[in-house]
């Protein structure tokens, strides 16, 4: 039997609607969305429009879309995820959750300090989730929004089927500006395709379910080809004309180092050969850069967020928490805030 979205409906009496937009149903585009995703996907089109009249738009999240944290220089950004808060609050998470971590590194070959930092660095350790509403966001970017408006588009019917796949309430669920969820802040076509339910009570819960979060980052990194015990980057020296079509390709895994080698790079610590790398560099001060080559570790990192920036601080995050989990012994443990589970609506 088909799902619908008419008890939400229902549940949804909590939430005013004074602030709704009644304009966006009026819109043509709107109107065509709304007939596809009902045809492709099975919803109730009554209940569609029902829902779509609860939506308020969020016109200042555009305004955020154009001014993305990764546009500063490597100097500027590193401090904002290597610091003592995140390396301490990490130390603590590890700690807190062992015997987790160490199951799922069991299971997916992802290193407890290598979830832990992901999930440092886009949350805070479970702090920082977002305070808007997921369907809000997504149908405000996806129809105001040109210059993204496919991928966000796609990412709206996603959730529409994700918020009818976990039997809840599409308006219950929060996340970033950018429809980012939970601890590991999942967009929703990568929760469909990676969240996981580790502990078997049938929901993918990664905003109050700690463990579903924690193996949906090692699941998400393996699906790209996180390679258990492989090393993430290093620096090198550079030389030559080839230099600069190698690093407008720095997000693709074209090249084996020694291919590499041959076109001017040279690594500064013995490195396999036939291993297959990236070209990246990081303004480290003001005026100076440095190169450096991603592996296929890396290059997992950059599938979670595309950016040289967030994976070289993913990467320096996990190894100053696990030194920070080694070294310290007075490290209290954290009660980090735990979302209430979502009640089922469908």
């Amino acid at each position: 039997m088909r799902k619908t979205l008419i008890t939400a409906l229902f549940a949804l009496l909590p939430f005013s609607v004074a602030h709704a937009d009644e304009a966006l149903l009026a819109r043509p585009e709107v109107q065509e969305y709304l007939n596809q995703v009902s045809s492709e996907q099975g919803f109730d089109r009554a209940e569609l429009n029902a829902l779509f009249k609860r939506v308020n738009t969020k016109p200042n999240v555009l305004d955020i879309l154009d001014r993305p944290s990764t546009s500063r220089p490597w100097y500027q950004f590193r401090d904002n995820f290597i610091n003592p808060t995140r390396i301490v609050g990490g130390a603590r998470f590890m700690r807190r959750y062992k015997t987790e971590l160490d199951a799922i590194e069991e299971r997916y070959g992802v290193p407890p300090e290598i979830v832990t930092a992901v999930i440092g660095c886009e949350t805070l350790y479970g702090r920082n989730t977002g305070s808007f509403r997921v369907l809000d966001v997504l149908t405000t970017i996806a129809f105001d929004y040109p210059r993204r408006a496919d991928f966000f588009m796609n990412e709206l019917t996603e959730f529409l089927i994700l918020a009818r796949e976990e039997n809840a309430d599409p308006l219950s669920f929060m996340g970033s500006y950018a429809g980012a969820m939970g601890w590991p802040q999942f967009m929703p076509s990568s929760f469909r395709k990676y969240a996981v339910d580790w502990n078997g009570d049938h929901h993918r819960d990664i905003w109050g379910t700690p463990v579903d979060a924690m193996a949906s980052v090692a699941n998400f990194l393996v699906a790209y080809g996180w390679q258990k015990g492989g090393a993430i980057m290093q620096p090198v020296n550079v030389a030559g004309d080839q230099i600069e079509p190698l690093l407008a390709d720095k997000f693709n895994l074209h090249y084996t180092v020694e291919a590499l080698m041959q076109k001017g790079v040279t690594p500064l610590t013995e490195t396999d050969p036939a291993q297959q790398a990236v070209l990246f560099t990081l303004e480290t001060e003001p005026g100076f850069t440095r190169h450096y080559l991603g592996f296929t570790n890396f290059y997992a990192l950059t599938r979670y967020n595309k950016s040289t920036l967030y994976a070289s601080a993913v990467a320096g995050l996990a190894d100053q928490i696990r030194k920070a989990y080694t070294e310290t012994k007075d490290l209290t443990t954290p009660q980090p805030k735990v979302a209430a589970k979502r009640k089922s609506h469908w």
